[in-house]
């Protein structure tokens, strides 16, 4: 049953008061917060501390004396400046492929397949998250080997390792992360609207520029987030089929494992975080993020 309000409540035009959540809902989010504010938070402030130390250059001990030198090094150095920009570029390339491949298999999946196929669609697109990374960054390295499979395909004029490698097996691996989100978007758009927008006259392709594109614009922004991010951090991709390529990934593992120098890795993994939420606050200046989050 539902409770009774109060005539003069009605009359008057007042709203029923909701309830407040009890005390016990806010113990709820003490552990996630917890989580967040030691394990990631805290991490994130060692990693900034430890950023302005230096490495003795007898002894290769890390010195506990602060210095921008090595933030300088970051920002002047040309060679940190070019992985830089060659790390964005690939992320960017990623994104952009795996957008023009998940968004007319989402629309598909969303409005035109039947619910079986739609079913086997989402499995085999969800299947490759089951697999092993490793496996599937091998598998990749396999096709592109010199006399691989992809060689003897395309007679001898296979792509090999490199910057090309980098963003087809990047592309393949974050592929799922960007269909997933499209088509929740995608799914969310009414059918009705298709069918006024046919019943008005607009062919299929305006339709879907002027109407399942601007709605479907935050779910591609979503899953953008998740193969930029993802793409920008990478390095065991890279290592894999890169052959002499070097992203910032590669640039921060060199630093911290072969030249023993944790405070120049520390401040060169602040590069992709910055870069990470410059791309957050252009995306939030297009109003999708409070889109997607209505």
């Amino acid at each position: 049953m539902t409770a009774l309000v109060p005539t003069e409540n009605l009359r008057a035009g007042r709203r029923p008061s909701r309830r407040r959540p009890a005390p016990l809902g806010y113990l709820l989010l003490l552990p996630p917060l917890a989580w967040l504010f030691i394990a990631y938070l805290g991490s994130m402030a060692v990693l900034l501390v430890s950023a302005f130390w230096s490495v003795d250059s007898f002894t290769g001990q890390v010195v506990r004396v602060t210095t921008t030198g090595n933030f300088g090094a970051v920002l002047h150095d040309p060679l940190f400046r070019t992985v830089t920009l060659r790390t964005v570029g690939v992320a960017l390339g990623v994104t952009v492929i795996d957008a023009l491949l998940a968004v007319p298999l989402a629309l598909f999946m969303a409005k035109v397949a039947g619910p079986r196929m739609r079913i086997a669609l989402m499995v085999a697109v969800t299947t490759p998250l089951w697999a092993s990374y490793l496996v599937k960054a091998y598998a990749w390295r396999g096709l592109l080997a010199p006399n691989g499979p992809l060689d003897w395909i395309t007679g001898g004029h296979s792509i090999g390792y490199g910057l090309p490698a980098t963003v087809i097996t990047l592309s393949y691996l974050w592929l799922p992360y960007m269909i997933l989100p499209v088509y929740a978007a995608f799914a969310r758009v009414p059918s009705s609207m298709w069918e006024a927008s046919a019943d008005l006259g607009a062919t299929s392709g305006t339709t879907l520029r002027r109407i399942a594109a601007p709605l479907a614009f935050p779910g591609i922004a979503a899953g953008s987030i998740f193969t930029f991010s993802l793409s920008l951090g990478d390095y065991i991709a890279v290592q894999i089929v890169g052959g002499k390529s070097q992203l910032l990934g590669n640039v921060i593992y060199g630093q911290l494992v072969t030249a023993n120098d944790q405070p120049l890795a520390a401040a060169l993994s602040f590069v992709p975080l910055v870069v990470v939420l410059l791309y957050l606050f252009a995306l939030r200046a297009t109003g999708t993020l409070e889109q997607e989050a209505r």
